[in-house]
């Protein structure tokens, strides 16, 4: 690890390094929400807000992260999120953040919109993963992707049911980051001022969505892709389709982007995997209910049939600790790492990962509890 990073001690040093090292349009992309960006807001205040009473008199000297996620051993209950346009903070930083997830026990989940394929992924590293479907309207890609993901040996399926349309995102617009990408003279001169940044870009190249190339005869490279996909998103997608995802996808299927209960004790019923709680990170809709506060509806009406993840917000081990004191499963990360892989690439996603499993350690002693698996409500103050 180089020496630096060791002078960067959360999750908030390594967004504060980001933002110094790539361009204001690029940094706002990945660290921006919809909108007025409350649900942004509130998906931290929502983990802020929640309090932990410590137990005492317990033996804490070896705390017990391990956790199975899904039927997917992991070395602590956390995971990371699926992420589209990585590229852009650095080059290959799909591999990188997942080949830093695999050297800490935890699973990666690929998304539909990354810069590197199911397949060559698959090849790159050698750790669990999981890969993210969005849904399209031609059914027969959506089919190809699922088998793809199959043949590759990806252990689970999330499928993403929260982007019927994309937000807006009016940081993006405001900085010239549209879709398809046009190279405005703010960019030239983000570039000059950023060399590192700058470099790293034309050595690598614009992103490929390398998943979604040759998606309606579109073969060109950068956003141009994202923009058409997202133009051909599924926006009738209905629980007919989701009985047809799961004829098709042999594996576990988790579906993501639940936040309210009826709709959980439904997919339950429906015979889902596991469920995932998430507000998109806010991108999407702004004035949705932040992760946290929608997580104990959805346990209780779920009544632990299945595992449940919840992402959004997550910036803390403390923050991991309290998730599952709410009832989930483990917690997923996104922002976070992406930020450490544009400081360092590797290194540097690897060190935010160590570093939040450090603080969910030191949490779990500080509050008395011995093993993550018997966090539960009676933590919560």
């Amino acid at each position: 690890m180089p020496a630096q990073l060791d002078k960067l001690l959360n999750a908030e040093d390594f967004r504060q390094a980001a933002r110094r090292r790539l361009p204001k349009s690029i940094f706002e992309f990945i660290d921006g929400g919809a909108e007025d960006e409350i649900t942004l807001r509130e998906n931290r205040t929502a983990f802020e807000r929640r309090r932990i009473a410590p137990r005492i008199l317990t033996d804490v000297t070896e705390p017990d992260l391990q956790t199975d996620i899904l039927g997917t051993p992991a070395a602590a209950p956390l995971l990371i999120a699926p992420m589209g346009s990585c590229m852009l903070a650095w080059p290959e930083a799909d591999i990188a953040i997942a080949r830093a997830a695999a050297a800490h026990g935890i699973p990666y989940t690929l998304s539909t919109m990354s810069t590197t394929s199911i397949e060559r992924m698959a090849r790159a590293v050698d750790g669990p993963l999981w890969f993210q479907l969005y849904l399209f309207r031609q059914r027969e890609f959506n089919a190809a992707l699922i088998e793809r993901a199959q043949k590759a040996g990806y252990q689970a399926m999330v499928l993403t049911v929260d982007l019927q349309a994309g937000g807006k995102r009016e940081r993006d617009l405001r900085n010239g980051v549209v879709l398809p990408l046009r190279l405005s003279l703010r960019q030239i001169v983000e570039g000059v001022t950023h060399p590192r940044w700058a470099l790293s870009m034309l050595h690598g190249g614009l992103p490929q969505f390398e998943n979604v190339s040759g998606y309606l005869s579109a073969e060109s490279a950068g956003l141009t892709i994202a923009a058409r996909a997202a133009q051909n998103l599924d926006a009738g997608f209905d629980w007919g389709g989701l009985a047809r995802i799961r004829e098709l996808w042999p594996g576990k299927l988790i579906v993501k982007g639940v936040l309210h209960p009826a709709d959980a004790a439904r997919l339950v019923a429906e015979g889902v995997d596991g469920l995932w709680v998430s507000n998109h990170g806010g991108r999407q809709l702004d004035g949705a209910i932040a992760s946290a506060d929608a997580l104990p509806g959805i346990v209780e009406a779920t009544r632990g049939d299945v595992p449940i993840v919840i992402d959004s917000g997550v910036r803390r081990g403390m923050d991991v600790l309290k998730a599952r004191a709410m009832g989930a499963t483990a917690a997923a990360v996104g922002r976070a790492v992406l930020f450490g892989a544009a400081v360092a690439g590797e290194a540097g996603a690897a060190r935010v990962v160590g570093i939040l499993i450090d603080e969910l350690q030191r949490a779990m002693r500080l509050a008395g509890v011995p093993r993550v698996s018997k966090a539960d409500g009676s933590l919560l103050g």
